[in-house]
């Protein structure tokens, strides 16, 4: 990354994704891009005295949610409210979303190649979906960076199985959209470890074969 672009910053919040009527304990990745002036929140996820404490006094140019999957959208509003940014979301996930956030639509609906702009960083959304159908991955070309949210995680592709998400989907995404991008981008995940599209690539044919 240049001089101007600092390594993200990382917050990790606990709680409960729920789908399909059950629950699963989660550990999720929040990641704050930007510099000491401006940044841009990816998925505000279950606490949001965390991430407001993270920001510190920073202008907040949006909340970017990569899906509308609980876990990753359940501090949001809260979040927003607290710094004066809007929300942003794929609209194909607006179903999912209204199911957590009933009383407050989205700020920005995300449309594919569309660029958010914080400090130095300039971030363009990929339409992403598999894990949900309005997943998004925002990648920062010059930062060699990606941030994936559950499209791609170390080890393989975001889990599939469950409502509006579709096997063949996400791996046509991952395909097509992020083994793609340069071997040496990060991969920021929106749960566990970091990885490298270079690392997961020779991989895609394994992961096809075992179905998940």
């Amino acid at each position: 990354m240049s001089a101007a672009q600092a390594s993200p910053q990382l917050v990790v919040t606990s709680g409960t994704f729920s789908i399909d009527g059950e629950d699963f304990a989660v550990d999720n990745n929040i990641w704050i891009v930007g510099n000491d002036e401006e940044c841009l929140v990816v998925d505000a996820a279950h606490e949001a005295a965390p991430i407001i404490e993270a920001v510190g006094g920073r202008r907040v140019v949006a909340i970017m949610c990569t899906h509308g999957h609980n876990d990753h959208i359940n501090a949001a509003v809260d979040v927003a409210d607290a710094v004066g940014a809007p929300i942003a979301l794929h609209p194909d996930d607006l179903m999912l979303w209204d199911t957590v956030h009933p009383d407050r639509a989205p700020d920005l609906l995300i449309e594919d190649g569309a660029r958010f702009d914080v400090g130095a960083t300039t971030l363009v959304a990929l339409h992403t979906p598999g894990h949900s159908p309005g997943g998004v991955s925002l990648y920062d070309e010059d930062g060699h960076a990606v941030y994936g949210g559950d499209t791609l995680f170390k080890g393989g592709p975001g889990a599939t199985g469950r409502s509006f998400s579709d096997f063949p989907t996400i791996i046509e995404s991952i395909r097509t959209r992020l083994l793609s991008l340069p071997a040496d981008t990060v991969v920021y995940t929106g749960h566990g470890d970091t990885t490298t599209i270079g690392d997961e690539a020779p991989d895609l044919e394994a992961w096809i074969a075992r179905g998940h």
